[in-house]
């Protein structure tokens, strides 16, 4: 059995925030993972994937930084 990775992007940091995006890995499978095949959210919170059984870890939030900070963690603007 190979593991199986559920992200959510949650509208907070609350659990009980509503999922706002996702992304499934599934390492049972050879088929690379496909982006948006699904139109409704897999749970309407956190808290929910919880209750079904994942387990939950937090990734820091990724700020936007200005030029001379760009060598510390975020996402950079295009």
């Amino acid at each position: 059995m190979r593991q199986k990775l559920l992200i959510l992007y949650l509208q907070n940091s609350a659990l009980d925030s509503r999922v706002v995006g996702w992304t499934r890995y599934d390492g049972d499978t050879t088929a690379p993972p496909v982006s948006g095949d699904e139109d409704e959210p897999p749970y309407a919170t956190g808290l929910d994937a919880l209750r079904d059984g994942w387990r939950t870890i937090q990734f820091s939030a990724l700020e936007p930084r200005p030029g001379e900070l760009s060598y510390q963690p975020g996402w950079q603007s295009f």
